[in-house]
């Protein structure tokens, strides 16, 4: 055989895979959790983006709106999902990760931009809802590709840990986002969030896009031309009881998830606590799931995900519903401070797991683009609020 054989033959060979250590692979995280941060703050502030861009003075139902205004996002998470997770596989994984990223910056800083409701009159509730579109198709983009990105760069016995910095981010975002808005409740008056306090959150989300977007520009690529070539057809497929397992998983996972992120809103709206107070809860919520997080992940690759899984299951059912009960029927801060703890550390051994045995059931040359979409459908197909109950206890 000829040199020039040879070399074509070097070339088609999939490459060794180079596993990454754990330092190295943070910046996929801290994008995660800026684009998580800026998505999470709008269900944080809704009450207060209700009254900018619907106040009370044109409808009555001016959180009904803002909470519809929230749940628009997720009409585009399915198109992002297949978009830039398809691009994730086609191009790589770093490029899609640096679009969903710019994407969410740009549509955040829009947001924050777009003046209210008394200023330009509908115009401001046309502009949000444009905006929201486009960070609910950025979002719907991020999952599959930095998913992805993270069990390809990972030792096969240390992908729970690594995959773990997925939900570890976003709890952490959750925790920041609660953060600010303690703070900016417990500073400002009501008048004040309502005018620019909540425009402040989320610029503390935009401050920080331009080293999220260097940070991603600058990771290796886990997607290399030779695993594109030599991947056949019958690899690339997806067995249909995989994507009905992926389904199930993930649609569970995200229920549970955006159920324990509006525990904020439903302190404020349905139990009458102040602002501040509320977002106590998501601080609580926010501490007790990024150290939950990589405990999951760590004791997943140890003992295996479907004991993890399971024995949260089984806790979450036996404590749900007593958690809410108390909540609703005390209406005393400590009580919900502590079934929210509960419920993060059990989000956290439930959802982590969840990902990882997701992810790696999905093969390599459309893991970016099955696990964005699958995810982005399970999400967007949640009925998370419920308009007549809201609409009644405001």
């Amino acid at each position: 055989m000829d040199a020039i054989g040879l070399d074509e033959l070097a070339a088609a060979r999939p490459s060794k895979p180079q596993y990454l250590p754990l330092r190295k692979v943070v910046a996929v995280g801290v994008g995660n959790a800026l684009e998580f941060y800026d998505f999470i703050t709008f269900s944080f502030f809704a009450i207060q983006i209700g009254h900018c861009f619907f106040p009370e003075s044109q409808t009555s139902h001016g959180l009904l709106y803002s909470l519809a205004s929230f749940g628009v996002g997720f009409l585009t998470r399915p198109l992002g999902g297949i978009v830039i997770g398809m691009y994730g596989d086609r191009v790589g994984r770093k490029p899609a990760m640096v679009l969903s990223f710019a994407l969410m910056g740009a549509s955040i800083l829009g947001l924050v931009l777009t003046p209210s409701y008394a200023q330009i009159g509908i115009a401001a509730p046309i502009l949000l809802v444009i905006f929201r579109l486009v960070q609910g198709f950025a979002l719907g983009g991020e999952v599959g590709p930095s998913t992805a990105f993270l069990i390809e760069a990972a030792p096969p016995n240390r992908r729970g840990l690594y995959v773990s910095l997925q939900y570890m981010t976003q709890d952490a975002a959750v925790l920041a986002a609660g953060l600010a808005g303690f703070a900016l409740t417990a500073w400002l008056t009501r008048a004040e969030l309502d005018s620019w306090g909540w425009r402040a959150a989320f610029l503390i989300g935009t401050a920080v896009v331009p080293v999220g977007l260097y940070m991603r520009r600058n990771l290796p690529e886990t997607m290399h031309d030779a695993d594109r070539r030599l991947t056949t057809a019958e690899q690339r497929r997806v067995p249909m009881r995989v994507i009905v397992l992926v389904l199930l998983l993930m649609t569970a996972a995200t229920t549970y998830l955006y159920g324990l992120d509006y525990i904020t809103t439903y302190a404020q709206d349905s139990l009458h606590m102040t602002p501040s107070l509320a977002f106590g809860a998501t601080v609580v919520i926010g501490l007790c799931a990024v150290v939950a997080d990589p405990v999951s992940g760590h004791l997943s690759d140890r003992i295996g995900r479907r004991p993890v899984m399971l024995g949260a299951v089984v806790i979450l059912v036996l404590l749900l519903v007593p958690a809410y009960m108390g909540m609703t029927e005390l209406r005393s801060v400590s009580v919900v401070y502590c079934a929210s703890a509960i419920l993060a550390v059990l989000q956290a051994f439930l959802t982590t797991p969840a990902l990882v045995t997701v992810t790696e059931s999905l093969p390599k040359a459309v893991r970016s683009g099955s696990l964005a979409t699958i995810y982005a459908v399970a999400a967007a197909g949640l009925r998370r609020f419920d308009p007549i109950r809201h609409q009644g206890a405001h």
